[in-house]
Formats: C-alpha cells, sequence, structure tokens
C-alpha cells in the first residue's frame, strides 16, 4: 500500500502534531484545510491541498491525484459557546461535511478513517473516571455534532465496510518539544495558552470560571493530555485499523486530573516566567461538568497507548516555549 495518509484539518493544533508525527513513522501526510482556522505554516511535512470537506471537486481531485489508503478527519468547527449560539454552522460543517467525505472515501474505494472525537459526546458524567460505555448526552451542539458522526461511521461500517476508529480527546495541551508548531486558536479559549498570553504581557489576567464546585479548591478538573501523546495515539489507531479491520472508540486522557486553580498556580510557570499570572474570578460558565476525567485503559489495552509526555511540568514548558518564541512582547 502506498504511504499516503489524508490529514483533514491537518493545518490545525491537533492535526499539525500528528503530521509531523506521521512523516516520522515513515508516512506521507496529504493536508486538506480551508484554513479558517488552521495555519498554512504548520504545513511542513507533506502536500498542502487548500479546500473543504463539503466540495465534492476538491475531494475527487485529491484523492485522485495521492490515493490516500486512509483518513484521518480533524476538520471541526470547535468552540461549544459558538455551537450554541449557531448550531447550523456546526451541523452544517461537522455531520454534513463528514458525510461528503465519507462518500468521497467510498467512491475512491478508502475504507479506513479514524476520527477526531471528544469526551464532550459524554455531557455530565454519572461516574469517574470515564470509560467508553459511559452513555452519552452531549450538553451542546459541538458535542452532539460529534456524537451525530459516531453513530454515522457505525452504520458506514455496517452497510459499506468503512472502518474507523473514534478518538474521543480529553483536553489537548502542550506544543510540539522542537518549538516548530504549537498551539495558536483565534479566539483563544484554552487556559494554558491564554495564562501564557498572561504572563506574556498579551492579556491584563486570566479569568477562572466558578471557584464553587465540589472539588477540593471549588474550580474544576480537567484531564490535560499533551498533543504529542495525542498524535502518537492516531498513528496507533492507523496500525490497529490496518491490522485489525476492525471499528473500535477509545478514550485518550491521562487518567488524573488536576483543577483549573492548581494549573493557574503551578510552581512551573513561576520557575519559567518568574511570576504567576494575575487571576479574576468569574461566574460558572453553564454546563461546564465539575471534574471531567478519562479512564484511558481500554486504549492502553488494545493501542499499546499511554500519555507518556502529559506530566503537567511537561505540557507547560512546551507550551511557554512555543508561546514564548511566538508571541513575545513587541512581536
Amino acid at each position: 500500500m502506498g504511504k499516503n495518509i489524508l490529514v483533514t484539518g491537518g493545518a490545525g493544533y491537533i492535526g499539525s502534531h500528528t503530521c509531523k508525527m506521521l512523516k516520522h513513522n515513515g508516512f506521507v501526510p496529504v493536508v486538506l484545510d480551508n484554513l479558517i482556522y488552521g495555519h498554512e505554516s504548520f504545513v511542513k511535512w507533506g502536500p498542502f491541498v487548500k479546500g473543504d470537506i463539503s466540495d465534492r471537486t476538491v475531494l475527487d481531485s485529491l484523492f485522485d491525484t495521492y490515493k490516500p489508503r486512509s483518513v484521518i478527519h480533524f476538520a471541526a468547527f470547535a468552540y461549544v459557546g459558538e455551537s450554541v449560539s449557531d448550531p447550523a454552522k456546526y451541523y452544517v460543517n461537522n455531520v454534513c461535511g463528514t458525510i461528503s467525505l465519507l462518500e468521497a472515501m467510498r467512491r475512491h474505494q478508502c475504507n479506513d478513517m479514524v476520527f477526531s472525537s471528544s469526551c464532550a459526546t459524554y455531557g455530565i458524567p454519572d461516574t469517574l473516571p470515564i470509560d467508553e460505555t459511559h452513555r452519552q448526552a452531549p450538553i451542546n451542539p459541538y458535542g452532539m455534532s460529534k456524537l451525530m458522526v459516531e453513530r454515522i461511521l457505525e452504520d458506514y461500517d455496517r452497510a459499506y465496510g468503512v472502518k474507523s476508529i473514534s478518538l474521543r480527546y480529553f483536553n489537548a495541551a502542550g506544543a510540539d518539544p522542537d518549538g516548530e508548531i504549537g498551539e495558536d486558536h483565534t479566539p483563544e479559549t484554552h487556559l494554558i495558552p491564554l495564562i501564557c498570553y498572561g504572563l506574556l504581557g498579551r492579556r491584563k489576567r486570566v479569568e477562572l470560571f466558578g471557584t464553587d464546585y465540589d472539588t477540593p479548591d471549588g474550580t474544576a478538573i480537567r484531564d490535560y493530555v499533551h498533543v504529542n501523546d495525542l498524535a502518537e495515539a492516531h498513528i496507533r489507531a492507523l496500525e490497529y485499523l490496518e491490522s485489525e479491520k476492525q471499528s473500535e472508540i477509545f478514550n485518550l486522557g491521562t487518567g488524573e486530573g488536576i483543577s483549573v486553580g492548581e494549573l493557574i498556580s503551578h510552581p512551573k510557570f513561576e520557575e519559567l516566567a518568574g511570576r504567576n499570572v494575575p487571576v479574576v474570578y468569574g461566574k460558572r460558565r453553564p454546563g461546564d461538568p465539575a471534574i471531567l476525567v478519562a479512564d484511558p485503559g481500554k486504549a492502553e489495552t488494545m493501542l499499546g497507548w499511554q500519555a507518556s509526555r502529559s506530566s503537567a511540568s511537561s505540557i507547560i514548558a512546551t507550551a511557554w516555549d512555543w508561546h514564548r518564541k511566538r508571541h513575545a512582547v513587541g512581536s
């Protein structure tokens, strides 16, 4: 088989890190990205096609030219708040766009997909840590769009033999240790980049949402997993699909949580930046669970994957290095 892998959304945060790891593992990542949120400068390890997953002409040309053996599908809108105010945008892009992509795969006899799903499909957890059998009850259109695609993939497997692995991420964080790529969203809503922005003088303060949760320090607890650990999981998923020819679903997390308060005041930030960032305390955001922590046991057992790079210190150090170089004061 050829070495080309189609990576939709490969100019984005997790997609670009996965492309780098694909290249280092002997694959050729072929990136399809419309650059609404991605960065062309992040495409460094294979061909780039600017286009949209809803565009049949672009897809057919890409499949004809590069004949990818598999697809890793990242392309999606991912702002939870926006999904509530504009659900149509999310269902058209995330759901209808994926159907367009799947139909192109069928036309070109490409039958393996690794899908970027989310712990947002679970909603408010009933039990912790969360394993893959936990009920799925999304509380926003973003999470619902990801769940819809998971169900569509199940149907495409039964009806057409398209095999897929859905990877339910918890909180992606950190950056490429080599400093070539990192996390750069517009707007930025993720906590660690916002802390870095504050330390670099790009923001006066970081807002902390909710201090009255039923947690030890009153702030929400999340499971942060390094983006390179996520990238590695996609390689393992591809290998699993090719060897086992079986669809599966896996959580990707560390199995351990850290509170927002602990993260903001983590000594690694003070060690690297010489100070901690000013914090302003706000109310809870509607629908934010108190605790989201993965049970990653299934991925460990079946994929041989572990979040080996995901200590808080490692995540913070790689993120800080990236943002310090890219967003230094005065740049």
